[in-house]
């Protein structure tokens, strides 16, 4: 048994298309993030004045910074087609995603796609406007899924109808805003295009991948910093 677990240890690490571990099974990120908001979405029906402690303003984001990510993963009450539009995008996106990027190069990419969304409202809207929703995140997404599929014309077709009913959802759901689309979604693509377009025939692919993500995420922080600094 020893010889074999040895053997197995020694074996050369099986890689997604785009260099991530492969694993076979279920989404677990995506199914972890879209549990994460629906169980945020429930403590802002049970839990009073939550809402209003997760939504992001630029003009608090300064003192309150962790409003950057849980406005991402707060969603508005007063219509639950807020969330289960949102929701529906990123089970899409995620389960397309996911199994080609690596659960690690999803979930960065996610996060980094959120947080362009935050510094997208910070940079463009009114500094006492409340922005809340995953659409930020979700807007990266779907412009990553735009990269990885750049060469399928038949799955740009089909993402055309979630770009259709998200625009049409940021008419009709107060708290959502076109500037955390625009963050999110220039965030996304250069996060995806980080991972993706990295040749697979260069074998310090995963390095180059790391050095890229970690550098696009330092200077996303940094340029956070100085917007909520600027939008006090």
């Amino acid at each position: 048994m020893e010889c074999v677990a040895e053997a197995s240890r020694r074996l050369p690490q099986q890689q997604t298309q785009f260099g991530g571990r492969l694993r076979s099974g279920a989404p677990v990120i995506t199914y972890a993030v879209i549990a994460l908001n629906v169980l945020v979405y429930l403590f802002q029906w049970i839990i009073p004045g939550l809402t209003n402690s997760l939504v992001l303003a630029p003009v608090i984001a300064a003192y309150e910074p962790w409003r950057l990510i849980t406005s991402a993963f707060a969603h508005s009450t007063g219509s639950i087609l807020h969330l289960a539009m949102n929701m529906y995008g990123i089970y899409i996106f995620g389960t397309l995603l996911e199994p080609r990027l690596g659960r690690l190069r999803f979930a960065w990419l996610y996060l980094l796609s959120a947080i362009g969304g935050s510094l997208g409202i910070l940079l463009l809207s009114a500094p006492m406007s409340a922005t809340l929703g995953a659409s930020g995140a979700l807007a990266g997404l779907f412009l990553a899924t735009f990269v990885v599929f750049r060469s399928n014309k038949q799955a740009l077709r089909q993402m055309g109808i979630i770009l259709v009913l998200n625009i049409v959802l940021g008419f009709v759901v107060s708290g959502i805003s076109w500037q955390g689309h625009l963050g999110g979604a220039v965030t996304g693509i250069i996060a995806s295009a980080c991972i993706v377009l990295i040749p697979r025939s260069n074998p310090q692919r995963s390095r180059i991948q790391l050095v890229l993500l970690s550098t696009l995420s330092i200077l996303l922080l940094v340029a956070v910093y100085l917007a909520a600094q600027g939008a006090k």
